[in-house]
């Protein structure tokens, strides 16, 4: 959303920014693997009565079904969530 929103000065450093991000980080797909966690997920939230961002569950339930950890400076959206393996970056 960084690039949408940039003003024409900012707009090309920041796209060469992500553009950099995704030579190195794989795009992983939102496929039925996901899906099933991911309401694995949202069932556990709304059991233990704390709701979560979608966001933040599709990003916890891919991290999930590809056995990946998270690396976050906001841990806040994922604590709590069934083996989900959160490290705080800052």
């Amino acid at each position: 959303m960084g690039v949408e929103l940039a003003t024409a000065d900012h707009r090309s450093a920041r796209q060469a920014f992500v553009d950099d991000l995704l030579d190195v980080l794989p795009v992983l797909p939102y496929n039925l693997d996901v899906a099933q966690a991911h309401a694995t997920l949202l069932a556990a939230t709304r059991r233990a009565g704390r709701p979560r961002g979608a966001h933040d569950l599709i990003i916890a339930a891919t991290a999930a079904a590809s056995s990946r950890k998270i690396v976050t400076a906001d841990p806040s959206g994922f604590e709590g969530l069934p083996d989900i393996q959160v490290t705080a970056h800052r």
